[in-house]
């Protein structure tokens, strides 16, 4: 009886996450430099006869510059959160974040070199500066990979070390290339903070089935992450395959992160404290908390690109700083109520 109470609490709980989420969506498309009234907005996203009476620019704004920019920081949002909850549980380490593998570093050396060599450059509608991004995230992802695999097993400490060690030297890297191109330190640094500023509908046919067939594989390894919580003994006494498990799994995430990172630059602290907040409410089953914590890192970043785009008027400031605003502090408080836990 108790299971099944706490099954339908659990439902109820996810449900109105569900709501916030949708109601917020709607809420984040009115605001901007442009007020928009939520009839509007409706109309427009449902095409509605009623859409012939709205300004053309209301609909051009609605269609072509926030529903993109919308569901483009709510699926990163989602995928950060989901790769934070996936590698706290392989490294059993709760400050393990969607970066942790140097993806960030190789990234943003990536974006450099796509902003001082190639102003202009586009395919397929994508800036080469996110391409650009893509590809120094995925050397990166196999640099680090390949000096923390050994005799066919990876060792979660030696990928630690390894992402801090080419995060060092990338991010030095990164230095020496600003000082010589003093005039692009802007666009580098702004970049670096994470924007949705130049979503569009390309981005998001971009990362979209990656982020599908991803997190579908990630919630399909819930049972073999709860056991990897334990133990990795453990695991291999219940049958699963740690290593194979382990090395797929990296993979996968490291893979939405450089998927996230690309069209949004680096935005930090969601992949930390999402997974924090919702285990706190939902517990640790990952059957759970995987699609939960995409939910709720959805919902994070709508409300922080949000802040970021009407705080001040005529201007916008990188999500990035938001969240960190916001997340710094929160992950302060956390870590403050699990000390007093472990003291008691």
């Amino acid at each position: 009886m108790g299971y099944g109470i706490k099954r339908k609490a659990n439902f109820i709980k996810i449900a109105l996450l569900i709501l916030i989420l949708l109601g917020f969506a709607i809420f984040s498309v009115t605001q901007g430099t442009v007020k928009i009234p939520v009839s509007n907005v409706l109309s427009i996203i449902l095409s509605s006869e009623a859409e012939a009476s709205i300004k053309p620019a209301h609909i051009f704004i609605v269609e072509n510059v926030r529903l993109p920019r919308i569901l483009l920081s709510a699926c990163v949002g989602g995928m950060l959160a989901v790769i934070g909850t996936v590698f706290q549980a392989l490294f059993k380490n709760p400050m393990a974040d969607p970066y942790v593998m140097g993806v960030s570093s190789g990234a943003a050396f990536g974006a450099t070199l796509g902003i001082v060599f190639g102003v202009g450059v586009s395919l397929a509608s994508l800036s080469l500066v996110s391409m650009m991004a893509f590809v120094g995230a995925m050397v990166t992802l196999i640099v680090v990979y390949t000096l923390a695999s050994a005799g066919g097993k990876i060792a979660t400490t030696s990928i630690l070390l390894a992402g801090i060690v080419v995060n060092a030297i990338l991010s030095s890297l990164i230095s020496f290339i600003m000082i010589m191109y003093h005039n692009e330190i802007d666009r580098i640094v702004t970049w670096t903070m994470g924007s949705f500023n130049a979503a569009s509908w390309e981005h998001l046919k971009l990362i979209v089935i990656p982020m599908v067939i991803g997190i579908a594989y990630m919630i399909s390894l819930s049972r073999e992450l709860n056991v990897l919580n334990l133990s990795e003994e453990d695991a291999k006494n219940m049958g699963v395959d740690v290593e194979r498990v382990k090395k797929i799994a990296l993979v996968v995430a490291s893979l939405l992160a450089a998927f996230s990172v690309s069209v949004s630059g680096i935005i930090g602290f969601v992949g930390l404290i999402v997974p924090h907040f919702f285990r706190m409410i939902f517990g640790s089953d990952h059957r759970l908390l995987l699609p939960v914590s995409f939910i709720g890192g959805a919902l994070f970043m709508l409300i922080c690109d949000t802040l970021a785009r009407s705080i001040l008027p005529n201007m916008e400031i990188p999500v990035g700083i938001i969240t960190s605003i916001i997340g710094g502090p929160f992950f302060l408080i956390l870590l403050h109520k699990h000390k007093k836990k472990m003291e008691n």
